[in-house]
């Protein structure tokens, strides 16, 4: 039934949503999917760059599932409460989650982390006010 909706929709000239089966719905920004470590870049309803590999909050310390906006970007920053580089991070949370690179093999205290060629592209193409959908 999806299938032949977003057929419909291609036919008439609309947009659909990118990986709509899995989800995600944002039709300018970022979709984080938890459950299989990966996430993607959005524009204008289509997969722009991606799914590319990722690390996510550990136990006690889980990335929230919703829909966020971004918040700030900082090139170059260093997480206080951690005491660890937070390069290329995209802020998507108040309570300071973000986008950055990092060690993907290696879980998190909320944060995704990316590669670094990853890291580079979300930063360069993440506005501020796009939105940010994580998914279980």
């Amino acid at each position: 039934m999806r299938v032949l909706i977003a057929t419909v929709l291609l036919i008439l000239g609309f947009a659909v949503p990118a990986q709509a089966a899995g989800g995600c719905t944002v039709y300018n920004g970022a979709c984080l999917e938890k459950g299989a470590n990966r996430a993607w870049l959005v524009f204008n309803g289509a997969v722009s760059y991606g799914p590319v590999p990722v690390s996510h909050g550990k136990p006690g310390y889980e990335t929230p599932v919703g829909t966020f906006s971004v918040l700030r970007k900082v090139k170059n920053d260093w997480s206080v409460p951690y005491n660890g580089p937070m390069p290329n991070a995209v802020y998507f949370t108040t309570t300071g989650i973000a986008f950055h690179q990092g060690d993907i093999a290696v879980q998190s205290h909320g944060c995704v982390r990316l590669p670094a060629d990853a890291s580079l592209v979300f930063f360069d193409n993440l506005a501020i006010g796009e939105k940010v959908q994580v998914l279980p």
